[in-house]
């Protein structure tokens, strides 16, 4: 077999099919799958078998490929193969990183951002399968887990070199868990009688060092370009993760989960506002304590608290870096935030939580539901889906700093964040400072304990109090007047004026807003 010379000895060999060469990097691997006519092969001892072909990757514009390299916790490693799952809310990548130790690891796409993860040996026996649920601690291999996820999944493409025979005939179950320990690990039960276990931590690009990422200039839009089912109107997907987008000319969502072709679901949904933030946007925002980066704003959604008489709303932009992955920026009536979804999850403590040493306080529980999108999203946007979602403060030092629980019927997702002055969004995205007005919802620190959260009860109450006094004392249309010029007459603050003309009370949850998780672990 012809060999080159390499950092490591590379094993090749013409494809039984096709002829192209097929190259093996590890001793350890004996499959591999074609690039050029996608035959799946064996290799024994100097010979290659086909026993396969794998089907065409779906073209995501990940821009992750292989021979990319990089360097986890400084070793260094190049992407070899590459594994396409698709479960029912769409697909996600796995890749095969082979370090230059000749270990195997993999570097695969959740929610939003990555994990690079490592097979371990599972102590004990694993759960079964049909026990799994979203939000219950299972012991796996001697330690304490929470299960964020329990999805039916199937391979449905291979791509390079892999450690281990694709099997792409059924689909199998695969279980996300999250630990206390900022871990992430995944239950695979493809071989029922042997679940694969693996334990990973969550890794931004920026922080592999990697070289060799495809060019995004390199690849056309076109090949990703979609005819909306509703009006007809070509749609451009610009991301490798978009699972649905909003029609920007009848406001349709699409799903695009499963791919581009053939007919697409999709569903109407009412106008709602302009987003202050335009789509498209670019700001320099320092996020968790790292440097300032460039933020896209790729997706906006209005979101409506459920179960209240009258319901208070809040906005999120969904921002998108190519080496960081997603982030949201939330607009809610008390306060600018940004958040980011967890890899692991918090210790209980009583109603309360801590996470990375700090205290949180709980503040609310409460219902809520995407009203309105605009954009692209890496999840598949559902109609009318309602979430729970419990809001948390930190403590002393931490007490800009936020967690958000949010729990789907599939799927609980861990958030966390910190509140943000208005002005640094509004100078981050170099607005005009005319609109600086609509941005003024500031929330003032408070401790989170219970005798703030009274304070705060009260301080609203007489609010509503003083507001009924001018009520009565002058036409309501005027009263509401300056809202309406700050904000507009189809805003929700100018909507919320008129709301507190015909009520004397109201019920604010939410406070601090969820987010759309998007749910998956891919």
């Amino acid at each position: 077999m012809a060999t080159e010379p390499s950092p490591q000895r590379a094993y090749r060999a013409a494809c039984p099919n096709c002829g192209a060469p097929v190259e093996f990097r590890s001793a350890a691997s004996a499959f591999a799958v074609c690039s050029f006519c996608r035959s799946t092969v064996a290799r024994e001892g100097d010979a290659l078998r086909k026993i396969g072909e794998s089907a065409e990757l779906f073209d995501d514009h990940s821009p992750l490929q292989l021979g990319a390299t990089g360097k986890f916790q400084g070793a260094a490693f190049t992407l070899v193969g590459r594994l396409q799952y698709r479960y029912k809310d769409g697909t996600w990548n796995e890749w095969h990183a082979l370090f230059d130790s000749q270990r195997s690891g993999w570097l695969s796409e959740d929610n939003g951002r990555y994990v690079i993860a490592f097979d371990a040996p599972l102590e004990g026996e694993a759960p079964a399968a049909d026990t799994l649920r979203p939000g219950v601690q299972q012991i796996v291999a001697g330690q304490s887990w929470t299960t964020a996820s329990v999805n039916v999944a199937k391979l449905i493409a291979a791509q390079g070199e892999l450690p281990f025979k694709p099997n792409t005939e059924r689909g199998f179950v695969v279980a996300d868990l999250r630990s206390t320990r900022d871990e992430v690990a995944t239950l695979d039960y493809s071989d029922a009688a042997a679940p694969k276990w693996s334990v990973g931590r969550s890794v931004a690009i920026s922080e592999l060092a990697m070289s060799g990422l495809a060019d995004s200039t390199e690849k056309t839009l076109k090949a990703r370009s979609v005819e909306c089912p509703s009006c007809g109107t070509s749609l451009e997907l610009k991301l490798s993760t978009t699972q649905s987008i909003a029609c920007h000319q009848c406001h349709a969502v699409v799903d695009v989960s499963q791919g581009v072709g053939g007919d697409l679901a999709h569903y109407a949904q009412n106008d709602g506002d302009e987003p202050l933030i335009p789509l498209g946007s670019v700001g320099s925002l320092a996020l968790g304590g790292k440097p300032a980066k460039p933020w896209q704003v790729v997706g906006y959604a209005e979101r409506a608290e459920v179960g209240e008489d009258e319901p208070s709303s809040w906005r999120e932009y969904l921002l998108y870096h190519r080496e960081e992955g997603f982030a949201f920026l939330v607009d809610a009536e008390d306060g600018w935030s940004w958040t980011a979804p967890l890899t692991g999850v918090p210790t209980a403590s009583g109603q309360n939580v801590r996470y990375q040493g700090a205290l949180y306080r709980k503040l609310y529980d409460y219902g809520g539901r995407v009203t309105y999108v605009l954009g692209e999203f890496y999840w598949q946007l559902k109609r009318d889906e309602l979430t729970r979602n419990t809001d948390y403060q930190g403590e002393g030092a931490a007490k800009a700093k936020r967690l958000n629980c949010e729990r789907t019927e599939g799927e609980v997702v861990w958030s966390g964040g910190e509140s943000l002055d208005s002005d640094v969004v509004l100078k981050a995205f170099r607005l005009s400072p005319d609109q600086s007005a609509a941005f003024k919802r500031d929330a003032t620190p408070t401790s989170g304990n219970a005798a703030s959260l009274l304070a705060k009860v009260f301080f609203w109450v007489f609010v509503v109090v003083v507001l009924l006094m001018m009520f009565r004392c002058s036409d309501d249309s005027r009263d509401c007047n300056s809202v309406r010029a700050s904000y507009g007459e189809a805003s929700q603050e100018y909507q919320n004026c008129l709301a507190s003309n015909r009520s004397s009370s109201r019920t604010s949850g939410g406070s601090f807003g969820g987010f759309s998780s998007g749910g998956g672990h891919k």
